[in-house]
Parts: structure tokens; sequence; C-alpha cells
């Protein structure tokens, strides 16, 4: 089913716009929500259209600037956004935008196309870290997340907590504006991949590593496996995954490790073969490195509970 029709007898063509309060035990949640709502414009309309509250009305000609993050999904359609610092930026179906408190801006609909806009404005410490940490920054403001129906129900969600106001809403609509930011970052950082072939080869890394954990494989054979050159190979992956791929070859061993540690009785030396560590003393160093604890330390901490006794340990598929 085309997304458009879908809005058509999900949404009814209505506009649906929720302007919510919080109180201090909501805003120590992280996020508060202040508005969502889905909005039709049919090509050749006024914009912004005349039922929209005054709080929030702007005039294209002028734009508006406003104290919450505001983010944007257009569903269908395309249009134009500018701000203090980008002009004219093209949207089309599929976008995600995120607006900055405090940025004066302006979008609008093409008049021949219109567009369906879903929207959800909020504030917080928590979305606070996550520019100060480099998730999102002012420079960067269209994510192409693609069509997404997840997106479209979490939006048509956060319109339905917003409209009942249950006890407990805000922090449901917390949920799923920190879920909207999540996936936004996640879809348009896999979108920039597919659009190459390189994530199919960085994805054949990922499963090469992991069913070759348990040996001494390298990430230079890796590369090799792959076709790709090592500078190349770890440069790509590392902006895939966020991790180098000796890093990422690292955490699966460590989190086979600890499964092994607390589900059986398998000695260090057993682990650490079974693991693709050099030796045992090579492993204590990178375990306690990596957890805290030493690898006999994190056994006892998470078996110390357990009432049941292993009578042989337990026969791991290689």
């Amino acid at each position: 089913m085309h997304l458009s029709t879908y809005l058509e007898q999900r949404m009814g063509w209505d506009v649906n716009i929720k302007y919510l309060i919080s109180n201090r035990q909501d805003k120590l949640w992280g996020i508060t929500v202040t508005t969502a709502g889905y909005q039709r414009s049919e090509p050749h309309a006024a914009y912004p259209p005349r039922n929209h509250p005054t709080q929030y009305l702007f005039s294209t000609h002028k734009g508006r600037t406003l104290d919450e993050y505001i983010l944007l999904y257009i569903a269908d359609g395309s249009g134009t956004f500018s701000s203090d610092i980008q002009k004219n930026i093209r949207l089309s179906a599929g976008n995600m935008l995120l607006i900055f408190p405090g940025e004066w801006h302006n979008y609008k609909p093409d008049p021949a196309a219109g567009w369906d806009e879903y929207w959800i404005g909020f504030q917080g410490n928590s979305m606070e870290e996550l520019v100060q940490n480099g998730f999102f920054t002012e420079q960067k403001k269209v994510f192409n997340v693609g069509h997404s129906f997840e997106i479209v129900l979490l939006f048509k969600l956060a319109i339905n907590v917003a409209t009942e106001q249950k006890a407990g809403f805000q922090q449901i609509l917390g949920g799923i504006a920190n879920l909207l930011l999540g996936m936004t970052h996640s879809l348009d950082k896999s979108q920039a991949f597919y659009q190459s072939q390189s994530v199919q080869l960085i994805d054949k890394a990922k499963l090469i590593m992991f069913e070759n954990s348990h040996t001494n494989i390298t990430v230079g054979e890796v590369a090799n496996r792959i076709c790709m050159s090592y500078s190349n190979f770890r440069r790509n992956f590392k902006q895939y995954t966020g991790l180098s791929p000796h890093q990422y070859l690292q955490e699966i061993r460590i989190q086979k490790s600890k499964e092994l540690l607390a589900a059986t009785n398998f000695t260090c030396q057993e682990i650490a073969c079974r693991t693709g560590y050099e030796s045992p003393t090579h492993f204590n160093a990178i375990f306690k490195k990596k957890t805290g604890l030493t690898p006999i330390k994190y056994r006892e901490y998470y078996q110390r509970n357990e009432s049941h006794t292993f009578a042989k340990p337990v026969r791991i598929k290689e």
C-alpha cells in the first residue's frame, strides 16, 4: 500500500495538534514533549493552514523561532527549508528535519506537490546531552530516514497518547521522542551506507568475525577475505559501527567469555582458548581492562546466587 493511501485511511486528512504541559517531576524524566501532530497540506493550498494555532503560527515570508526542539517528518510530498545558517534546503518524502530551539527557521511545501507532515516538539536534559555528545548538531538539519511505516506509527502513537493524556503520559511521550531520535540517527546512517556497496562487505566482515572469534583471526585477514584494503576496511567499518574492527572483534570475544564464565564451569584457560586469546594471561588482562573484574571475580559475582552446580562443562558448539 502506498504511504499516502495509508495516511488517508488512518488519519482521515485531519489536522491533529496537541500542546502539552509538564510538571517538575516530568522534567526529571529527561525529555518532555510540548507538541505532537499531523497535517496534510494539499497542492496549491494556503500554508500554514488557517486553523494552525496562533501560538505556533508563522508566516512563510518572515519565518519563526521556537524554544523547543522539533522533529518534523515529511511522509509524502516535497518542499524547502531555511534557517539562520542554511538556506533553501530541499525536503522530500522520507526526510526528517530537526529544528533547534532559538533557531530562526522557515519551511513550506512545494505549491504543486503539497505534503504530509508529522512533528513532535520536546525539551530536556537528555536531548541536550545527545547534542553535547555530537549525535545531533545544528549543522545537520535533514536526515534521510526513508519511507518508514514504523516512524509513522510512532508519530501516530504520540498523537494518541497526547490526546488521551492518561497518568504518566509525559513519560510515554518522552520515550517515543527518544525512540524517534534513535531511529532518525540510525536510519540516516544506514541510508548513507546502503547507497554504496561497502555496507554489504561490512556486514560480511561482521559475520566472519563472529563465526571465527574463537580462533586467532586478525582484522587484516578479515579485510583480505572481503577483498578490501585494510585502510578502507578500517575507515568504513568504524564509520558504520562506531568501533574499529579490532575493537569490534574484542567486544565479541569479551561477550562470549562473559557467557561462558556465567553459564559454564570451563577453566579460564579453556575459555581463553574458546574465545581466541593467545593465552590465559592475555585473556585475564584484556577481560579486567574491559570489565573492571578478573574472570574469576566475574564468575563469582554471577554464579554466587545460583542454587545449581554444573556436573560437567556445558558443551558449546564450535
